[in-house]
């Protein structure tokens, strides 16, 4: 079975920060944080390629960083200068053009909550 185990996530005030990690078992080309609002659709945060390559959604640009750690099978997420509208559960999964994740598995996600 697929995993992927998402830590990290926690209660900020605005302008904190947090990082988040996420370790799987699989060996992924592209791997991506993603987040799931209230009200909204899961959307892709910030993907990370194996050779080091990076994309960041408009809305985090500048104030997210994604890293990974290939030997660990680790990603990470370093969040800074965080914004009410960050609140979210946060997951990891491979990243796939055509259908936005590649798996529907989902771990139980790291919760983001930032008040304002």
């Amino acid at each position: 079975q697929v995993q992927f185990v998402e830590s990290g996530g926690g209660l900020v005030q605005a302008g904190g920060s947090l990082r988040l990690s996420c370790t799987t078992d699989l060996n992924i080309n592209v791997i991506g944080w993603y987040r799931l609002a209230p009200g909204k659709q899961r959307e892709l945060v910030a993907a990370i390629a194996s050779e080091g390559s990076t994309n960041y959604a408009t809305a985090v640009k500048g104030r997210f960083t994604i890293a990974r750690d290939n030997v660990k099978n680790t990603v990470y997420l370093q969040m800074n200068n965080l914004k009410p509208e960050d609140t979210a559960i946060y997951h990891c999964n491979e990243y796939d053009a055509m259908r936005g994740w590649k798996y529907n598995y989902w771990g139980q996600g790291a919760q983001v909550t930032v008040s304002s």
